[in-house]
């Protein structure tokens, strides 16, 4: 019994801690978040994930679609605010695989794979999908991320220490997924589909474009699982969000080209 409430009061304090170190954050679009790592931190975790998958992921031998990538990434990182774009040495790196994928790290690490090029037929779509993932980053949804699964751990280790059943564990976990991480995540995702759409415009390109690629994406992607059960919105849900936004865009896009934004990628 006293092991028992040592390990309970350790587990107490250890929440305790991790609570006093956390941080209340805005996003972008005004919500609420807690993060407990420094951005210093993450940035370091994004460039040791894009060095690892840099040695593990063959990287595309493609010079011209490298190029095109590079300069879509270029336009999308010169529309940053200067102290977020001068932050990080920004990178892109084009990926030997065939999954119609992109990510943008703490850092400024980013990473697009060859068969996105198959669904983002140009570079306003491309650029859409470059600008989401950019969007993560500047919402600081890694951080975010990994604050809520460390919080989370010390939750089922003091269930653990309680001696609550496995199958009192397993409907915990289930709820705490249905209840806060899965809606969450579609949140964070729903965030960067804003924040994308108005960096794409800032950068000149075309915002009408974003919907396209979701008509594309839907079209390619076959069978889908429930959208309470997925941690993206649905197509139909993102094209009606962005859609409702896209007066808004392209009122960026027009103060875009008036400072002579005019982006030119050739794939």
């Amino acid at each position: 019994m006293i092991l028992f409430s040592r390990r309970v009061a350790f587990t107490s304090a250890l929440s305790a801690g991790l609570l006093s170190l956390a941080a209340c954050t805005s996003s972008p679009l005004q919500r609420s978040q807690v993060v407990l790592y420094s951005e210093a931190d993450m940035a370091a975790r994004g460039s040791a994930a894009y060095q690892q998958m840099r040695e593990e992921t063959p990287v595309s031998e493609d010079a011209r679609a490298i190029r095109y990538v590079n300069c879509v990434a270029d336009h999308v990182v010169e529309a940053l605010p200067v102290e977020v774009r001068t932050r990080y040495a920004w990178e892109v790196t084009l990926f030997a695989d065939e999954q119609a994928n992109a990510f943008a790290l703490p850092g400024g690490k980013m990473g697009v794979y060859e068969g996105l090029l198959n669904v983002a037929i140009n570079q306003h779509q491309l650029a859409a999908v470059m600008a989401h993932e950019v969007g993560h980053v500047l919402a600081n949804h890694s951080n975010e991320r990994a604050s809520q699964s460390a919080l989370r751990n010390v939750g089922f280790g003091v269930a653990q220490i309680l001696g609550v059943s496995d199958a009192t564990l397993q409907a915990i976990d289930m709820g705490t997924q249905l209840g806060v991480f899965l809606p969450f995540n579609r949140i964070q995702e729903s965030e960067a589909d804003i924040v994308g759409l108005s960096l794409m415009a800032q950068a000149g390109f075309e915002p009408e474009e974003s919907i396209s690629l979701w008509e594309n994406m839907a079209a390619s992607g076959g069978g889908r699982q429930p959208e309470l059960l997925s941690t993206h919105p649905s197509p139909a849900s993102r094209m009606s969000d962005l859609h409702a936004r896209i007066p808004a865009a392209e009122a960026e896009l027009d103060s875009a080209q008036a400072l002579g934004r005019f982006p030119d990628c050739i794939r």
